[in-house]
């Protein structure tokens, strides 16, 4: 490993926020607007636009405050300045969450507010352990004769065995009406023992309900939890979304569920993350996935699945006609699961985000996987294959691919080992159209002067584009100045440059002489460069 890289790394500067971090506060809080919660019911939703909007005014607002807190203590860390940042971001969105939907003004309250009586949701508030006199504070809106709601969401709140208690019966008097259920997180901090009980009776009050979305996520459950929902699990046959992510879904456990999860004809969503299923975990997982012909989306991301356990849920895929998102990230694949997974892209006609980041595929996967989508996925919008130690060798299939994707709004192949070289024949697949482009990430691959300056130039002037990333790169400081003149009418698209090294070192190189006029001559050679794919 490059010693300089590691270095560098080092060295964390909390402010600025990169353009990335700040966009992804704005698609939160849009979120947050848009989502039912007691604020919502109380004081209205927001339209998705109207939510941008004022997500984008608020972190405009708490960025300027930071920034001027940050400039008056330039020797800080910025950690002052990032506090001041999410303070401000929070009180702001409080006061829009109380305002609620300008949309009253103009006399549309009456439709907006209507959807409310469907959803009860005490998500929202602290995370905190509630006790029976307060989740009979807490649920009685569901106790009320004649009620409309379809979805509950008890996600950030602690129930142990007293409140549990209380919402048995509850929870039994209307299942019959319910067909969306949030349990993520609702056990947090309780004993083991406490816990499994608490989600026996959950279960037991809701069994035979007939849901169409079930979360149960953040819960630990391991196999004895899965198990603790049996009652609930067996009887859902019409299940449309599943969601079991951060839940220590081990071999044991995933078992549990292939045993338990009836066949289901209708599920469209199916999410593990962050879990410790393994290769024969992953195995059990795949019958569940076979038994799915209509999913449209797919997730197994961080979850330990090594080659064995990656091949049988390609092959499982295979049967998955519909899919549209597929998401297999920080995985050890390898090669032989990687190459597996091409015969069930070649039938995904409709895909539209694919995520195959940190999967070990080196260049004989990347290149047989983008070979495959060549030939399929004409509605591609997303792309991500960071951290396969992808180097120039698979560049030209890569690019091919890229270049027949029109639809493209998002590229992400950082870290990886692209250089110049892999650098340019990537850009040049962008030059034409690609006129859906938002955001192409190249950090982290050795990048220099003259790869950085043909990418930036095949996105500046991109209609729509809001981010270009390629920092943890070897750009001199010739190169940075020449990007910032490239962005000059539209500065904010740059990503930060501050892991940059204009000095670094590449050691699988052989030696070679550095400086403007050898990245100029590279740059030179390849420009000229056309980017060829099938029609």
């Amino acid at each position: 490993m490059d010693s300089s890289r590691v270095t560098r790394k080092m060295s964390i500067k909390l402010w600025p926020p990169s353009q990335s971090t700040r966009l992804m506060l704005v698609e939160r809080m849009t979120k947050n607007f848009i989502t039912p919660s007691i604020f919502s019911r109380r004081y209205g939703l927001l339209s998705r636009e109207e939510a941008e909007e004022d997500a984008k005014e608020i972190e405009g607002v708490a960025f300027a405050t930071a920034n001027q807190h940050f400039e008056k203590e330039p020797d800080g860390d910025g950690s002052s300045a990032v506090q001041l940042y999410a303070k401000e971001s929070s009180k702001l969105m409080l006061e829009v969450l109380k305002r609620g939907s300008r949309r009253k003004e103009t006399g549309e309250e009456t439709k907006v507010e209507a959807s409310y009586e469907t959803t009860f949701d005490i998500s929202g508030g602290r995370r905190a352990f509630i006790d029976a006199e307060e989740a009979e504070e807490l649920l009685k809106p569901l106790s009320t004769p004649g009620n409309k709601y379809t979805k509950i969401c008890f996600s950030n709140r602690s129930f142990g065995l007293d409140a549990a208690h209380v919402a048995e019966p509850i929870l039994s008097s209307i299942k019959d009406q319910l067909r969306e259920v949030d349990l993520s997180d609702f056990i947090a901090g309780r004993p083991e023992t406490e816990a499994l009980e608490v989600m026996n009776i959950i279960s037991s009050a809701l069994e035979g309900c007939e849901l169409r979305y079930l979360n149960l996520s953040n819960n630990a459950l391991g196999e004895k939890g899965v198990r603790a929902f049996e009652g609930l699990l067996k009887s859902q046959s019409n299940l449309e979304e599943l969601y079991l992510m951060n839940d220590g879904i081990s071999e044991e456990a995933a078992r549990a569920l292939c045993e338990l999860i009836p066949s289901s004809k209708k599920l469209k969503i199916l999410q593990f993350h962050n879990n410790m299923t393994g290769d024969e975990g992953a195995i059990a997982i795949s019958e569940i996935v076979k038994q799915s012909p209509v999913l449209e989306d797919f997730r197994c991301s961080s979850t330990r699945v090594d080659s064995e356990g990656g091949v049988a849920l390609a092959e499982a895929l295979g049967t998955c006609t519909n899919l549209k998102k597929l998401d297999l990230r920080d995985n050890m694949f390898g090669v032989e699961a990687g190459v597996a997974l091409t015969k069930a892209l070649s039938e995904f006609a409709n895909l539209t985000e694919i995520y195959l980041s940190y999967l070990n595929l080196e260049d004989e996967g990347s290149k047989a996987l983008t070979e495959a989508l060549l030939k399929s996925a004409p509605s591609l919008e997303v792309l991500e294959m960071a951290g396969n130690d992808i180097t120039v060798e698979a560049a030209p299939a890569l690019a091919s691919c890229i270049a027949a994707k029109q639809t493209l709004t998002k590229l992400n192949l950082s870290e990886n080992e692209l250089k110049d070289e892999g650098t340019i024949v990537i850009a040049k697949a962008l030059e034409e159209g690609h006129d859906q482009l938002i955001e192409v990430d190249l950090s982290t691959n050795s990048i220099r002067r003259a790869g950085a300056r043909i990418l930036a130039q095949a996105v500046v002037c991109k209609p729509g584009f809001k981010l270009l990333n390629i920092n943890s790169n070897f750009i001199s400081d010739e190169g940075v100045d020449e990007l910032k003149d490239i962005f000059k009418n539209s500065p904010d698209v740059l990503g930060p440059l501050d892991e940059n090294d204009p000095e670094g070192v590449d050691y699988d190189e052989e030696a070679e002489e550095d400086g403007a006029d050898n990245e100029d001559e590279l740059g030179s050679k390849l420009q000229d460069l056309n980017i060829k794919h099938d029609e």
